[in-house]
């Protein structure tokens, strides 16, 4: 194989056999369950990386299916996400996101910088109940409840929540193991279509981990709980600054 070769082929890796193909990549039936909670603003300060600003001591725990994933295939994906506010514009920092596939774990990572580890995540609804769990090995760190399907939610108001700005922190290592790419990526969720909206009463339970410390944001108040099915694509990312280059930003 050539450089010409390399240069043609050279998307991910591994080069001959890509963990995941080229985009774009559209989900249909995704689905959501949303538990968003009041914590703590001094540990929340503590892990949102500047110049991101907190809007407020809230977090969103979701619990996502993805049954019908572009290149992806059929998976789950658990995390936390902080609503935040950059330079004027409010949306949501990824600050840990847990599933159970290789390919949008590496994609994620790679390409936007989503922070994904490994686990057992699971989304389902039981009799009269949404149910979300997150396995770490074999210790559960994370359930969500919420009653299935009680009343329907503002759905202009979850459309607009969701098509706000996303921003994720890139970190890529340099072989010598300093990084070589440190930075806060912006991304959006586009073509969306809402089939559905829900709320009703949530609960959330968080149990602490050495490798995965989703109870290090400890849930003081549930202040709402939300369902959503939807179809989307995954856009792709942007540069919105660079931690080891200020001021030269894409």
């Amino acid at each position: 194989m050539n450089e010409d070769d390399v240069r043609a082929k050279a998307f991910a890796m591994p080069l001959t056999s890509p963990a995941y193909p080229p985009g774009p990549y559209r989900f249909v039936d995704r689905e959501y369950l949303i538990i968003t909670y009041r914590t703590d603003p001094e540990k929340l300060r503590a892990l949102v990386p500047e110049p991101l600003m907190i809007d407020a001591p809230l977090v969103k725990y979701e619990f996502i299916r993805m049954p019908n994933s572009t290149g992806f295939g059929d998976y789950t994906e658990s995390g936390q996400v902080i609503p935040v506010s950059f330079q004027g514009r409010h949306g949501g920092y990824t600050h840990c996101m847990f599933l159970n596939d290789e390919g949008p774990i590496a994609g994620g990572r790679e390409l936007w910088g989503f922070p994904k580890k490994l686990a057992e995540p699971r989304l389902k609804a039981e009799v009269d109940t949404l149910i979300g769990t997150l396995d770490y090995g074999p210790v559960r760190i994370a359930t969500g409840t919420m009653g299935f399907k009680h009343q329907q939610a503002d759905h202009a108001a979850v459309l607009a929540s969701m098509l706000t700005p996303n921003f994720l922190l890139k970190i890529i290592p340099h072989v010598d193991g300093t990084p070589r790419i440190c930075e806060l990526v912006e991304y959006t969720l586009e073509n969306v279509t809402l089939k559905g909206a829900w709320t009703g009463p949530g609960a959330l339970s968080l149990m602490p981990h050495a490798l995965a410390p989703v109870a290090e944001l400890p849930v003081l108040e549930i202040v709402s709980a939300t369902h959503i099915l939807a179809d989307l694509t995954l856009g792709l990312g942007r540069v919105v600054h660079d931690y080891l280059n200020p001021g030269k930003e894409s």
